[in-house]
């Protein structure tokens, strides 16, 4: 079974690129502010929470795009040490929910720590109901993961046959998959997490 949540593009790249930034400091370390982007432009498209992007059309301009992260980066601005705890990102994006009104979409942590059965239960009820996850890796002990390491991304899908599970990545303006046990075992005590994003009173 393969399930797939649309996604839209920004030219060819699929979402938002941090590579975009002029500032150095957001190149860097811009990827909270990115992934926070490209979920709030995927509501308002998607979800319908039409408060929460600029964005009518899914025909947007790399330069609208990066208008836009100027406007969430107050709220998941780099940091020392990075955005790197699940309540960090949920703090700086209800904020960011408040600020445009929206009080029907709530935020909250599904930890690392959290076993692989129970996580592939939570990441197929979320897109099986239309709802991205972004997603917080610290360290990994696969160097074909390095690049995501530290680093904030979008998921997106999943696919699996038995017991053969993947799950879909978004970030860096590309969409790949990656066998889902080698992703979340990430060999490290100190790991990020899930942001569950639910509608509620």
């Amino acid at each position: 079974m393969k399930t797939e949540l649309p996604f839209f593009k920004v030219g060819e790249s699929f979402g938002g690129q941090q590579y975009w930034m002029p500032e150095f400091i957001m190149r860097l370390g811009g990827c909270a502010a990115i992934s926070a982007c490209d979920c709030a432009i995927y509501l308002r498209l998607y979800k319908n929470f039409q408060r929460l992007s600029p964005f009518d059309e899914k025909n947007i301009s790399r330069e609208d795009y990066i208008n836009f992260v100027e406007e969430m980066k107050p709220y998941l601005h780099p940091r020392w040490m990075g955005v790197n705890t699940l309540q960090l990102y949920i703090d700086g994006f209800e904020k960011f929910l408040r600020a445009r009104g929206e009080k029907n979409l709530r935020l909250s942590s599904w930890f690392g720590e959290y076993d692989s059965e129970s996580t592939r239960l939570i990441l197929k009820y979320q897109i099986d109901n239309g709802y991205p996850l972004p997603c917080l890796m610290l360290h990994h002990k696969n160097p074909t993961l390095k690049k995501y390491e530290w680093h904030w991304f979008l998921l997106t899908g999943y696919d699996f046959s038995g017991e053969d599970w993947r799950v879909k990545v978004v970030s860096y303006g590309v969409e790949r998959w990656f066998d889902f046990n080698l992703f979340w075992d990430t060999g490290f005590s100190e790991k990020g997490g899930l942001i569950i994003l639910e509608t509620g009173d």
